[in-house]
Order: structure tokens, then C-alpha cells, then sequence
């Protein structure tokens, strides 16, 4: 099972549309934005929308066309931008019910349950205390 790349690509895309407002660039097209994120442009609008859809970013149309900050980089926590594009849970019990006959098949779902809200609160909490600002002052630009 593959990792999902999707805050990164979301924070990447984030934190390079700061870097460029701070150098006077406040709008950035989607094909200036994957080629920092060396991806396919198709991959980075489909998570530009997920932002502008949140309110993280705003899209111009026409002249001068392409997308910026909907906030100060300093207001956008990483939970933000994970709840923006990954609307699947973090963790999740396999599909299928397990066997009710076996003792384990009985009783994993409450115990597993348990135990992956908290994972996900703890990573949530580390996530809202870090902004795309942060991201940025943490790396050598």
C-alpha cells in the first residue's frame, strides 16, 4: 500500500507560493507550481482546487491568471492544508468484518478503534502547531 503524498504536495505547493509572494510574485500558474514540485500540473491543480475549495489559496481567472495565498502563511496550520486534501482517515479497520468466532475477529474493532482516534489526535495536534510559515523559516532558501 502506497503512502499518500498529498499533504506534501499541498505544503510544497504552499510554501513555494509564499517563497514567491515574498519575492514579489503573488500569484503562481499551476505549471510554475508542479514544476517545483517536479509533478505533473494535473496532480497540483487537482490539489490547488482541494485549497481553494478550504479557502488556503485563491484562483484568478484571465489576465494574469493562476493562484495565491488566501490567507497569510502564517494563519495556515498543516492540519488546515491535511484536512484540505485528505478527506480519507488517517487510519482505517480493513473493510470486510472480522470472524465473530475467533477471539481476536470478537473484539479487535472497539480495541483498534481506540487506539487509531488517538494516533489521529496526536498527529493532528502536531500538524496545528506548525504553519506553512514555519515550513518555510525551517529550510534553507
Amino acid at each position: 500500500m502506497a503512502a499518500n503524498s498529498r499533504l506534501t504536495i499541498a505544503a510544497h505547493a504552499l510554501a513555494w507560493m509564499e517563497l514567491a509572494r515574498r519575492r514579489g510574485r503573488a500569484v503562481l500558474t499551476s505549471d510554475e507550481v508542479a514544476a517545483s514540485v517536479n509533478t505533473n500540473a494535473v496532480i497540483v491543480r487537482r490539489s490547488l482546487t482541494d485549497l481553494q475549495r478550504s479557502g488556503l489559496v485563491t484562483a484568478r481567472r484571465g489576465h494574469g491568471a493562476g493562484f495565491s495565498l488566501g490567507r497569510p502563511a502564517t494563519e495556515i496550520t498543516l492540519l488546515d492544508v491535511w484536512l484540505a486534501v485528505s478527506p480519507e482517515p488517517l487510519l482505517a479497520l480493513h473493510r470486510t468484518e472480522p470472524n465473530r468466532q475467533c477471539p481476536v475477529g470478537r473484539g479487535i474493532r472497539p480495541v483498534l478503534t481506540d487506539v487509531y482516534d488517538e494516533a489521529t489526535e496526536a498527529f493532528r495536534a502536531v500538524l496545528a502547531r506548525s504553519t506553512v510559515a514555519d515550513v518555510l523559516e525551517r529550510m534553507p532558501t
